[in-house]
């Protein structure tokens, strides 16, 4: 299952800001940000629910936000 998150993760030290939180998400395959997006758009694959993967990027300190439709 693929999840699309909205957030404010800007810039490639953003991204290595929350990987390690992103990392310890279980049910976490593989993710991406996709930082030219204007939204920021976090593309998260696997099992693991919106509410761990939110948790973790908030406990990153940066904001998150469910894309409506974003369950593919």
């Amino acid at each position: 299952m693929t999840k699309q998150f909205k957030t404010n993760i800007n810039c490639s030290n953003c991204v290595r800001s929350v990987t390690n939180f992103l990392n310890e998400v279980p049910g976490i395959e593989k993710w991406t940000v996709d930082t030219d997006n204007p939204e920021k758009i976090l593309t998260v694959e696997g099992q693991a629910t919106s509410e761990a993967i939110i948790e973790a990027i908030d406990d990153a300190g940066f904001d998150i936000e469910e894309k409506v439709g974003g369950t593919i």
